[in-house]
């Protein structure tokens, strides 16, 4: 049912955007903490520069890595998550570039996550580590309708919810699969949850977002639900009317 190779998604939210997604040379999405700033030399940013420097080095030949930097109060907690499918090489250059380009975004934030298509990246004054994290979320949708939508959203929600179940079994919480559709269209699938969850909060968080699929994605040829622990994304392959 997994595969090691997913084809990339097109997002029509406008022509800049799209080509930043398909290129995968800008970030999908950020968010910064409101939760406290710091000031330039704090001994926070001094923990959060190891910190981004030890995550880039742990985290890409499993795809996960977690850690925390310093004593309270400037003690820094982070993690770094790869999609499944990502190459040792590209995750690490993955996570070098989010961890430079996050502290762009967010210069004095305590607290920010980033996404790229291969990977996110995320960092906070407060241990986060084994918590579902619901606030950090975005979506992404084509803007091309099926020609069906009662019949393919049943589709979707069927094989993210059987990608759902796979994830959450295996040790790195990811899956990936594909049903038949019309002709010689498949509908391909991604389920993913970051590794500090238990299984059981991977199923209970991946059960959230695909029920978010109404809100998300209703009808659409491709979309994500995109969170801070775990993430699905579905498309037709190959396109109609490309």
């Amino acid at each position: 049912m997994s595969s090691s190779r997913f084809p990339s998604l097109l997002y029509l939210l406008t022509f800049a955007f799209l080509l930043q997604a398909a290129f995968g040379v800008d970030p999908l999405f950020h968010f910064c903490s409101n939760a406290g700033n710091f000031s330039a030399h704090d001994p926070y940013e001094d923990n959060l520069n190891k910190l981004t420097g030890y995550l880039s080095i742990q985290a890409p030949p499993s795809g996960f890595g977690l850690g925390s930097i310093g004593q309270k109060p400037n003690q820094a907690y982070g993690l770094a998550l790869c999609r499944g499918d990502v190459s040792t090489p590209d995750c690490k250059t993955c996570i070098v570039e989010a961890g430079s380009e996050i502290r762009k975004r967010c210069p004095s934030n305590k607290g920010a996550i980033i996404w790229y298509d291969n990977c996110l990246l995320k960092y906070s004054n407060t241990e986060f580590f084994g918590q579902i994290d619901n606030r950090n979320k975005f979506y992404m949708w084509n803007l091309r309708d099926v020609s069906d939508p009662q019949s393919f959203n049943q589709k979707t929600k069927e094989l993210l919810s059987q990608l759902a179940n796979e994830a959450y079994a295996t040790p790195k919480l990811y899956a990936t699969g594909e049903t038949e559709l019309y002709g010689s269209q498949k509908l391909y699938g991604l389920t993913q949850c970051t590794r500090d969850l238990s299984s059981s909060d991977c199923k209970k968080c991946l059960d959230g977002i695909i029920g978010e699929l109404p809100s998300c994605c209703d009808g659409k040829e491709g979309g994500r639900v995109v969170g801070g622990s775990c993430n699905f994304r579905y498309e037709i392959y190959p396109f109609v009317n490309a």
